[in-house]
């Protein structure tokens, strides 16, 4: 106990100590940058590769002295010791909802949550244009002696490293301009030759960060439009195809500049479409586009583009799947669960596959219902017909959902449809004894009593 009293009251001390001493010595730093310049501008010094590097590091120390010590998970408790000082200011702060305690320093503005460090802001730098200065140092020592390439490699991986994390925290905290401002300069660190081939997915970042910008900030889907689209040209793509749903928006955000961009903005769509028919995201980007804008087409006519894909891959479950989505978006459920029937043809072991057929055809069955609400009958018999009719509908989606069920038996919605199908059929005894299992199966994963 006397321990822990002693330890307690030495990080006092140093934290009380450090309230005198602002770590980050401005002057110290710029005098080492100007000494770099000086050295860089000398006509036999600047011949050098060393010196470019010297000088690479005299910025790149400049640019991340204020943050250098922070990382995510930090405790709270060590931020004053770690940035020789206690804040200017405390405050509880509130970011696209998120609530964060916000500590306030001369040079950075740090975020928590539960007493850790989350995120960071850079409120002041040493100097404007610092990261931009050391890569640009990097890159003219590669060029002047190629021998020296690990130390180049080993600098702007350090760049990469620093702007990566500042990208992350800026976008943690909704400042999604500096992000994209962060990631950009780390892919433009690791394109210099010398670091080796450059990370794709940090260009990625950049281009999504820049375009969930430009939702307030119209004038960042420029960019993100360039960076996403230099990702593309380079050979990325995201698993999903999300990059052009991303790379449409963009262009859609623009067309108040330029009207063509519509035209281009459904050209990515229908690009990313052809390759990941599976991307909900492209296809409601399609289907709003086509029934928001004028003259850029029927949302029918995408069936005649999957379609034309089905022919030349038959065989391709996705295509079939895409079909069924596009389908689901015109409401025609007919024709979605037919395709869907070809999805779980081709894999009868799929779990999403055996559950949207079984989903669609519940939907199926909803709408039959609803127009029976509203139908008005002559006779009993018109009206039994029609309730048949339903309970068929309704019993074709349980095998599917009951596949489904057995493929993942941790998924609750499967587990609450054939619940709910099996209280309407209850008048099966077959289906009464189904609703007594999935009704128990259900209250267990709920927990419930």
């Amino acid at each position: 106990m006397k321990r822990s009293i002693l330890v307690a009251a030495s990080l006092l001390l140093l934290a009380a100590t450090g309230a005198r001493a602002q770590k980050v010595n401005k002057d110290a730093l710029l005098q080492k940058i100007e000494k770099s310049d000086s050295d860089s501008s000398d006509a036999k010094k600047g011949a050098k590769a060393s010196t470019w590097i010297s000088r690479g590091k005299a910025y790149l120390e400049a640019a991340t002295e204020p943050t250098k010590a922070l990382y995510v998970g930090m405790e709270e408790m060590m931020v004053p010791l770690t940035l020789g000082m206690q804040p200017n200011s405390v405050e509880e702060v509130t970011i696209a909802g998120n609530p964060f305690k916000a500590l306030n320093y001369n040079y950075v503005t740090i975020y928590l949550r539960n007493g850790k460090v989350v995120a960071w802001k850079e409120v002041q730098t040493v100097a404007p244009g610092l990261v931009e200065e050391a890569i640009a140092s990097y890159r003219k020592a590669s060029e002047l002696d190629p021998k020296l390439e690990s130390k180049v490699r080993e600098g702007l991986t350090s760049i990469s490293n620093y702007c990566s994390q500042l990208g992350s925290v800026s976008f943690d905290i909704a400042e999604y301009g500096r992000a994209a401002d962060a990631f950009s300069l780390a892919f433009e660190a690791q394109s210099v030759p010398a670091y080796g081939k450059p990370d794709l997915s940090v260009l990625y970042n950049a281009g999504l960060v820049a375009t969930i910008d430009g939702t307030n900030n119209p004038a960042s889907y420029a960019r993100g439009q360039e960076y996403l689209t230099k990702a593309l040209e380079m050979g990325y793509t995201d698993e999903g195809g999300d990059i052009y749903y991303y790379l449409f928006h963009d262009y859609y955000g623009q067309k108040e500049q330029n009207p063509e961009n519509v035209l281009k903005a459904k050209a990515v769509l229908l690009e990313g479409i052809a390759k990941f028919p599976r991307n909900e995201k492209i296809l409601e980007g399609l289907m709003s586009l086509y029934t928001a804008e004028e003259g850029v087409g029927d949302p029918a006519d995408l069936i005649t583009l999957i379609d034309e894909a089905i022919a030349r891959e038959p065989q391709n479950s996705d295509l079939w799947f895409g079909r069924a989505r596009i389908f689901i978006a015109l409401k025609s459920y007919d024709e979605a669960i037919e395709a869907l029937t070809k999805v779980v043809e081709l894999n009868p072991d799929a779990f999403d596959s055996n559950f949207y057929l079984g989903y669609f055809i519940t939907v199926k069955g909803d709408n039959f219902n609803t127009e029976m609400s509203s139908k008005s009958y002559n006779s009993y018999e018109e009206s039994n017909a029609d309730l048949k009719k339903r309970n068929e509908i309704y019993a074709q989606a349980v095998p599917y959902l009951e596949k489904a069920n057995k493929l993942n038996p941790a998924d609750l919605n499967t587990v609450e449809l054939l619940k709910q199908i099996s209280f309407t059929l209850r008048d099966d005894p077959e289906f009464e004894e189904k609703y007594v299992i999935y009704n128990k199966m259900y209250k267990d994963m709920q927990g419930q009593e």
